[in-house]
């Protein structure tokens, strides 16, 4: 094997954004523990929140977060439980339903996100120029959309309704 591989400026990218993840990881998880979340908790509820009417279907919040349906359905039923997330129907398909965020996982989410703006500037669009960041972002919605072609699944349709000929 040629010993110049190893100096590949494509295992530097992939290194340097595996390193960047994981310090970036550690101190949102222990912001998050301090709102009695996990990782997972905040990216559902941020994904619920950002949607239109604060809901995704369950098929398209697994599709976002690349959790299997049935892991979706057990953070969905423990955060149910905890009054953050609440179920709701689809009154056009029986089979299908909604995942919705509630006033109580909102006010999570607002005693939450202070915290992680203030980490997100200190750590990561802090240390970055304007330019920088904005072609960064660029970037990484290209790679995002290849690798995760569902991460924005359900979120640019229209809030759905309780009407029955709403689509679900």
């Amino acid at each position: 094997m040629n010993e110049n591989v190893f100096d590949d400026p494509r295992i530097t990218a992939v290194g340097l954004l595996v390193e960047a993840h994981a310090g970036l990881t550690a101190r949102f998880t222990a912001q998050y523990e301090e709102h009695d979340l996990s990782a997972v908790e905040f990216e559902v509820l941020m994904r619920l929140a950002r949607s239109p009417g604060n809901q995704l279907r369950m098929t398209d919040l697994a599709a976002q977060t690349s959790l299997s349906t049935s892991g979706v359905t057990r953070v969905v039923d423990r955060m149910e439980r905890d009054g953050l997330l609440r179920r709701r129907a689809c009154p056009s398909d029986r089979r299908s339903s909604y995942a919705v965020v509630t006033p109580a996982g909102m006010q999570r989410l607002d005693e939450t996100l202070p915290g992680h703006l203030r980490i997100i500037e200190q750590w990561f669009t802090g240390q970055l120029e304007p330019e920088t960041l904005a072609a960064m972002l660029d970037g990484l919605r290209r790679v995002r959309d290849a690798v995760h072609p569902g991460a924005t699944a359900g979120s640019t349709d229209q809030a759905p309704t309780d009407e029955p000929a709403s689509a679900c």
